[in-house]
């Protein structure tokens, strides 16, 4: 008798771990999917524009959507032999930026390449705009709104994660928060 309760009592609590353990989890078939889709758009992110590390990769796969540990990413661009150079991450046909940067741009990065790499948001306060970065990517955008310098840009104020960029009347900040949402959603 004792036997049959401690039997039962393992069986039961074996269940149960089998049950947290695949508890939360999409069934293999969805799980393929989701992963044939998020291949694709790796492989679209780096055919398309330079990617220079996982962090910025997987910061472009957020934006589409795609919410992966560095775990899943580094098993990903093992499957997809992507490789990396010193111009970022190429496909292995030879397609993308990596294996295609032949020259090397000497100038600073423009708006919309930092913008991609440490912006997360934009919004417009009055006559200002409030980008939100990455911890440490506000210098950079900062930077990179004051050397091309947009006419509408009176001057900008970088903080750790914040750039406050202040512009002459509401109707310009307007128009540099549609500009910087456009690059942020591209």
């Amino acid at each position: 008798m004792q036997t049959d309760v401690y039997l039962y009592k393992h069986v039961r609590l074996t269940a149960s771990r089998a049950f947290l353990f695949t508890r939360g989890r999409r069934p293999a078939s969805q799980q393929t999917a989701m992963k044939f889709q998020r291949h694709n758009a790796i492989r679209d992110l780096v055919a398309g524009s330079l990617v220079s590390n996982q962090d910025e990769l997987r910061r472009k796969l957020r934006r589409r959507g795609f919410e992966v540990t560095q775990a899943t990413l580094s098993r990903d661009i093992h499957e997809l032999r992507l490789s990396k150079g010193p111009g970022g991450y190429s496909l292995p046909n030879g397609n993308g930026n990596g294996a295609a940067t032949a020259v090397e741009d000497d100038g600073p990065p423009s708006v919309a390449e930092v913008m991609e790499s440490f912006g997360m948001r934009v919004r417009q306060a009055m006559n200002q705009v409030v980008i939100g970065t990455v911890m440490g990517g506000a210098q950079p955008v900062a930077a990179a709104m004051d050397h091309e310098g947009w006419p509408d840009v009176v001057g900008t104020v970088a903080g750790d994660d914040t750039v406050l960029v202040i512009c002459a009347d509401p109707r310009r900040a307007g128009e540099v928060e549609a500009r910087l949402r456009t690059i942020l959603e591209s």
